[in-house]
Parts: structure tokens; C-alpha cells; sequence
């Protein structure tokens, strides 16, 4: 059953450039069960960033259309499908379909979890195709969900997946969906990880600091998210916020 509904961000399929080489897709609203009856609505978005050689590195990629894979060829080929983490690989097997020469990226734990034909395994640190362009960390600490985040430099923009959600209210429908959203701390202006997901890290977050010093370190303008209204300027003040349940040594 589900919950409610979310007005999908406008323009569907389409690349909306936020920076120097660097573009947003809004995608459609998936329905997500969290293995019980009840399903949440959850705006998705992709970011594609073009390589200094020309080649595209697609995160979180949404369903591939006619439309979008028109305009994603008409700004280079496609070298990279990246997973972030194990929740995100539903339309990664539909793109790489599409450009069997891509590299496809695995997160820790998707391998488990996904039938996609991975062809590399993110890390701690970026692979020389992209060294130089987006650095990235892994988010450690949690046994739910452990994901990998990264900075586009020439842009000063952070990506990330789940480890910020923050849907607008105005735009979510369904008394349920809206009391839940509340209820987990995603709700627009203030999202921040849904708190089950800060609960995994109880006793590990020695382990997640560190990256959250690494984010702060990167000194980001912007951060764009998958799910809910992304953050188009003070990425600083906002990564100090949405962390802010993180605990000090």
C-alpha cells in the first residue's frame, strides 16, 4: 500500500547544468517498501559530471529514456555507472545495457544485494580516471548502510545519496507519508539522514566523523542529493547542520 504521494521535480529526464561540467537529471518518484506492505515515495535524482577526457561518470543514474540518452550522447560517451551505495543500482543494468563499454562501479554491499554485473568496487580513495576531477570518502560506521560520497572540484559540489534526504513538504501528499517524513527527520528545510540510519552508526560514529571533517574540508558550494530538494548554496553551513547528531571523540 502506499503511504502517499510526491510531486516529482520539474523537468523530468532532462540535464540542468549546475556548474563547470557537472548537470542534475530530475528522475521519476520510486515507491520504496523497506521490505513491509506499506511503500514511501521517493523523488530520485542523478548527477552526471563530464571527465577532462570528454567521458561522462553518471551517479545514481535514474530509468534511461529516449529523450535523456539523446541528450546524454550529445555531451560525450558514457565511461562511468556509479553505485553509491547498495540501495542505488536499480537503473544501473538498463544504462549499462546501453553502453556495454562503461566501467560500472559496485558500492560495499550492492554486490550482495543486486544483480548488476559490477566491473570495479568503489573506495577510500578516487580511481585514476577521475583522480584529480571528484575526490571521495566512504561513510563507514554503519552495518545498514555504508555509502560513498564525493566532491567535484572544478564545481565545489558535494553528492550524495541517502546520508541527506529532505523532502518539501508542499509537495508531499498522504497524511502518513507526511507524519513518517516528520517522524525520521527529512523534512525540507532541515533533512538530514533518516534517523534509523543515524541509529546504525550508535557506537561507531569514531568511524563517520572523520569523513564528515573531510566534507567540512572540502569547503562545498553546493550539495546535490538524490531524494528531496537539493542544497544550491552555504554547502558548509549545511553539512554542519545535517551532521550536527554526529558524535565527537
Amino acid at each position: 500500500m502506499r503511504t502517499g504521494s510526491y510531486d516529482a521535480y520539474q523537468p523530468q529526464g532532462t540535464l540542468r547544468e549546475i556548474g563547470p561540467d557537472i548537470w542534475i537529471v530530475e528522475g521519476p518518484v520510486l515507491y520504496w517498501g523497506y521490505g513491509i506492505p506499506l511503500e514511501w515515495p521517493f523523488p530520485t535524482r542523478m548527477t552526471v559530471v563530464r571527465l577532462p577526457t570528454g567521458g561522462l561518470w553518471l551517479h545514481s543514474p535514474v530509468k534511461p529514456d529516449g529523450g535523456l540518452v539523446a541528450a546524454i550522447d550529445a555531451l560525450g560517451p558514457v565511461e562511468h555507472l556509479v553505485s553509491p551505495n547498495r540501495i542505488h543500482h536499480v537503473s544501473i543494468a538498463d544504462w549499462a545495457k546501453r553502453y556495454p563499454q562503461a566501467r560500472v562501479w559496485a558500492s560495499p554491499g550492492v554486490r550482495k544485494r543486486s544483480k548488476v554485473r559490477f566491473s570495479d568496487d568503489l573506495g577510500n580513495r578516487p580511481d585514476p580516471a577521475w583522480d584529480g576531477v571528484i575526490d571521495q570518502r566512504v561513510a563507514q560506521g554503519s552495518p545498514a548502510l555504508e555509502e560513498v560520497v564525493f566532491f567535484h572540484k572544478p564545481s565545489s559540489t558535494l553528492i550524495l545519496a541517502d546520508l541527506i534526504e529532505n523532502f518539501e513538504d508542499h509537495r508531499l501528499h498522504g497524511w502518513l507519508a507526511r507524519f513518517m517524513y516528520r517522524l525520521i527527520g527529512v523534512k525540507a528545510p532541515d533533512g538530514k539522514a533518516p534517523r534509523d540510519l543515524q541509529a546504525s552508526f550508535f557506537g561507531h560514529h569514531d568511524k563517520l566523523a572523520p569523513v564528515i571533517d573531510w566534507m567540512l574540508g572540502c569547503a562545498p558550494d553546493k550539495i546535490v542529493i538524490a531524494h528531496g530538494k537539493w542544497f544550491e548554496k552555504d554547502g558548509v553551513a549545511e553539512i554542519r547542520r545535517a551532521f550536527d547528531w554526529v558524535k565527537r571523540p
